[in-house]
């Protein structure tokens, strides 16, 4: 297989989605060194609009299209995405080419003055952009006060610093590649706060018509991690996962066997259905989509419902 001569890769702008481009572009380097490998970045909807929560404003989609359509127009040839920001289904004519190697995939605790959410005195503001982590802070603390935070990873930093906030709770990988790490005061398990579908893994998308490129990035592609993340995103496919959508899902493969963690909320916390179901990994797909099933079964079609007719 000869090496190609150029690679772009488009990415977002912000300091983590650049960090994020710049590692795909060192690993594709490595393997080969003789390409040219460039980085266009790009400002997408997501970043602009701050002022409000990503679950009023369409979700997931917002951090991509702009990405897609420069692969649309052959401006870049791949797309850079934390695995959490890639919509459940994707568009026509293109795929996801890898998925990386999973960071961290828990939710970190940042606070100046605690060291956990069972310190924080009751009344204090908890920080955090995403319903899935809201609703998981009411279910179990309902003692406190959570709020939107909006932002990239320094802002919301910022904004904890200048104390409008008691502490915030940000997804430890991003703080673990920012060089932040010594940011987080305790690491939330996965029985306290279930992580997103796809948080910590890294999804490189392309056309589909290009599968060279496929096959270039066939070496940073990590099955195990695809795997989980597969069984995670059927699983929120059934249960139409988005961000308006208080659903986690967390799969982890161990001698062989999947086992995949889901939860559906609502946003208040009140009401919170969770099972976990195992299985081979090469049944992913079905082992996401019967744990949605159950999930359905037990309450969540309700919720759901609920949800869906709050939106229209």
């Amino acid at each position: 297989m000869h090496s190609p001569e150029k690679i772009i890769i488009a990415s977002r702008e912000s300091q983590l989605a650049m960090w994020q481009a710049h590692f795909i572009q060192n690993r594709l380097l490595e393997l080969y060194p003789q390409t040219e490998i460039t980085i266009l970045g790009m400002t997408t909807k997501g970043d602009q609009i701050l002022d409000v929560s990503l679950s009023k404003i369409g979700g997931k989609g917002l951090f991509i299209k702009e990405l897609e359509q420069a692969l649309e127009d052959g401006r870049a040839d791949i797309a850079v995405h934390s695995m959490k920001d890639v919509p459940m289904n994707m568009p026509p004519g293109f795929m996801l080419a890898a998925i990386t190697e999973r960071e961290d995939p828990c939710d970190a605790f940042v606070s100046n003055n605690y060291a956990s959410l069972e310190e924080l005195p009751a009344g204090s503001i908890v920080g955090t952009s995403s319903l899935r982590r809201e609703s998981q802070v009411r279910a179990r603390f309902p003692h406190l006060q959570v709020r939107p935070l909006r932002g990239n990873v320094q802002t919301r930093l910022r904004k904890l610093d200048e104390e409008e906030y008691s502490a915030i709770i940000l997804a430890a990988a991003g703080l673990k590649r920012l060089e932040l790490a010594y940011r987080i005061r305790s690491l939330l398990t996965p029985e306290l706060s279930l992580p997103a579908v796809g948080q910590g893994a890294l999804g490189i998308e392309c056309r589909e018509d290009r599968p060279e490129l496929v096959q270039w990035l066939a070496p940073l592609h990590h099955a195990a991690t695809a795997h989980c993340v597969e069984a995670e995103r059927a699983m929120s496919r059934v249960l139409g996962g988005s961000c308006q959508v208080p659903l986690g899902g967390f799969a982890e493969i161990s001698e062989d066997v999947l086992t995949l963690r889901g939860f559906v909320a609502t946003p208040d916390g009140t009401k919170m259905i969770a099972d976990k179901l195992h299985g081979k990994p090469e049944g992913r797909e079905l082992i996401g989509q019967q744990l949605a099933q159950n999930l359905k079964s037990q309450g969540a079609d309700e919720i759901l419902a609920a949800l869906e007719f709050h939106h229209d």
